[in-house]
C-alpha cells in the first residue's frame, strides 16, 4: 500500500492503464483492416482463378461434355486449389474433383441466385477435415456465373475452393508484427513515462524532503532546482522562505540576547543601586576622616605611607562605583551633526598625556571629504577614549597607536567607519566577542565595565562595535556609524 501511495507509483500506473487502452485500440483497428485486406486479396484471386478456370472449360461445358470438363478440372487441383464444382443453369451438379464428392452438401448446392451479372461472385468460408490425412482445412469458397457468349442468362456458375492456410498464415504473421509492435510502443512509452515522472516527482520529492528538513528546525536547507516550469518556481519561493525563516530565527535569537542582556542590565542597575546606596555614604565618611589624620603632623613615614595605601583603595572603589553606575544608567543622547574627525581628535589630546609618558606614536589615516554624522559627541568621546586607553595599555614603551577613519558605502546605507589599532600583545581570538560582555577583562586592573559601555553606546547610535582580525601583533577595533550625507 506504501508502494501504491507513491505519486511516481500512481503515475506510472496511469500512464501504463492508458498506453495499454491507446496501443490495443490502434492495434485492434490496423488487425482488423490487415485481416479485411487479406481476405479481399484471397477473394480477388479466387475470382480470378474461378475465371481462368471458366475460359478453359466453356466450350467443354457448353457442349455438355460432363467427362471432358472433368478430366480438365482435375488437372488444375494443386495444394492451394482445393476443389473445384461446375453448376448448370438449374444450379444442378454438373462435374467436380474428386475430393469434394465427399461433401455431398457442398457439391450438390450453388449459393447463386438466378439472376445475376457476369461480375457476380459468392464467397464463404468452410472447415473440412480430410478424411485421409485426418487435416482440418480452412477453405475459402469462391463461386461465379458462366455466361456464354455474352448471353444474357447464365448457363451455369462454376465453385471453387481455395485453401486459406497461406492467408491465415500472413495473418499470424501480421498480429505478431503488430504484436511486437505494440509492446516496442509500450515498453518505449513506459521509459518515457519513468524519465517524465523522474522528472516531476524527482524535484517534488527534493521539495517534500526540504519541508522535513525545515520542519526539524534547518532553516539553512535550500532546494537545487534551476528549471523555468512550475516546480522551479516553486523552488525558488521554497528557497526563498528558507531564507526568510533563517534571518527571522537569526532576528528572534538576536532579540532573544538583547533581552537576556536587558534583563542583565535591570540586575546590574539594581545591583548598582543598592552598592552606591550601601557603600557611598560610609566611604565618604571613612576618606574624610583618612584625610584629617593625613593632616595630623605628628604621624611618621609608615603611618603616612599606610594612610596613602587607604587613600588609593578608596578612590579604586570610587572610580568602580562610577563606572558601574554609568554602565547601568540609561541617560538620553544628545544628537546632533558633528564632524567624526574632530571628535576623534579631541579623544586624543584627552589621552595624549599618558601616551607621552610612554612615548607612543599615534599614525592618522583619515578619508577625505567624510560626510558629517549624527551622534552624541560627549558619548562617542567616551567610546574613543576608552578604546585609546586599551591601546595604551596594550602597547610597550615606544609603540605605535594607528586612527584611521573612512566612509563606506553600500546599497542598503552608508557608513562612517573607525578604526582603532596598536602593535601591542593583542587579544586571542576566542575572546574576541567576550570582550564587550560585563565584567570581562584581560587587565591585571579594571573592572571590565569600559568596552561593555563602549558598545552599548555604539548600539544605541545604531551602530556597530567589533574586534578585527590583524596582520601581524596587535589588535584592530573597528567602530560603524550610519550616516547621512549632506544634501
Amino acid at each position: 500500500m506504501k508502494i501504491l501511495s507513491s505519486l511516481q507509483t500512481r503515475f506510472l500506473v496511469m500512464v501504463f492503464v492508458l498506453l495499454v487502452l491507446l496501443v490495443g485500440s490502434i492495434l485492434l483497428m490496423i488487425e482488423k483492416r490487415e485481416v479485411k485486406a487479406i481476405f479481399e486479396k484471397q477473394i480477388e484471386k479466387g475470382v480470378l482463378i474461378a475465371k481462368y478456370i471458366k475460359q478453359l472449360n466453356i466450350e467443354s461445358f457448353s457442349a455438355f461434355n460432363e467427362q471432358g470438363v472433368t478430366e480438365d478440372i482435375e488437372k488444375q487441383i494443386d495444394l492451394q486449389l482445393i476443389y473445384i464444382v461446375f453448376y448448370d443453369r438449374f444450379n444442378r451438379h454438373f462435374a467436380s474433383t474428386q475430393f469434394i464428392k465427399n461433401f455431398e452438401d457442398i457439391y450438390m448446392s450453388s449459393n447463386l441466385p438466378a439472376n445475376v451479372t457476369p461480375q457476380s461472385y459468392n464467397t464463404e468460408r468452410q472447415r473440412l477435415m480430410d478424411k485421409e490425412t485426418k487435416q482440418i482445412l480452412n477453405i475459402l469458397e469462391v463461386e461465379i456465373p458462366v455466361h456464354y457468349k455474352g448471353a444474357e442468362l447464365r448457363w451455369g456458375s462454376i465453385k471453387i475452393g481455395l485453401s486459406l492456410e497461406e492467408a491465415l498464415e500472413e495473418i499470424r504473421k501480421t498480429r505478431q508484427a503488430l504484436l511486437l509492435i505494440g509492446l516496442a510502443g509500450l515498453i518505449v512509452g513506459l521509459i518515457g513515462a519513468i524519465f517524465l515522472a523522474r522528472h516531476i516527482t524527482g524535484p517534488i520529492k527534493k521539495l517534500v524532503d526540504g519541508t522535513v528538513t525545515i520542519s526539524r528546525g534547518d532553516f539553512s536547507q535550500t532546494i537545487d532546482i534551476h528549471s523555468r516550469d512550475e516546480i522551479g518556481e516553486l523552488a525558488k519561493s521554497f528557497n526563498q522562505m528558507s531564507q526568510d525563516l533563517q534571518i527571522s530565527r537569526r532576528q528572534a535569537e538576536e532579540t532573544h540576547q538583547k533581552l537576556i542582556e536587558a534583563e542583565k542590565l535591570a540586575s546590574i542597575g539594581r545591583m548598582a543601586a543598592g552598592i552606591a546606596h550601601e557603600i557611598r555614604n560610609p566611604l565618604t565618611a571613612i576618606k574624610l576622616n583618612i584625610q584629617k589624620v593625613f593632616t595630623n603632623k605628628g604621624l611618621g613615614d609608615i603611618e603616612q605611607s599606610y594612610l596613602k595605601i587607604s587613600q588609593e583603595g578608596i578612590r579604586q572603589i570610587e572610580i568602580f562605583i562610577k563606572e558601574l553606575l554609568s554602565f547601568t544608567r540609561v541617560t538620553e543622547l544628545n544628537i546632533d551633526q558633528f564632524s567624526m574627525e574632530m571628535i576623534l581628535d579631541e579623544s586624543i589630546k584627552m589621552v595624549s598625556d599618558s601616551m607621552e609618558l610612554k612615548k607612543i606614536r599615534v599614525i592618522r589615516n583619515y578619508e577625505k571629504e567624510l560626510p558629517q554624522v549624527r551622534v552624541d559627541a560627549d558619548k562617542m568621546r567616551q567610546v574613543f577614549i576608552n578604546l585609546l586607553d586599551n591601546a595604551n595599555d596594550a602597547v610597550s614603551e615606544g609603540g605605535i597607536i594607528g586612527v584611521g577613519i573612512f566612509h563606506v558605502k553600500d546599497r542598503s546605507c552608508q557608513t562612517v567607519k573607525v578604526e582603532i589599532s596598536d602593535n601591542g600583545c593583542g587579544i586571542p581570538e576566542k575572546d574576541w566577542d567576550t570582550v564587550f560582555e560585563p565584567y570581562f577583562t584581560t587587565k591585571s586592573s579594571g573592572f571590565g565595565l569600559g568596552l561593555a559601555n563602549a558598545r552599548k553606546i555604539v548600539e544605541r547610535h545604531k551602530g556597530m562595535i567589533h574586534v578585527k582580525k590583524k596582520s601581524g601583533d596587535g589588535t584592530i577595533f573597528e567602530v560603524l556609524i550610519p550616516c547621512e550625507e549632506e544634501k
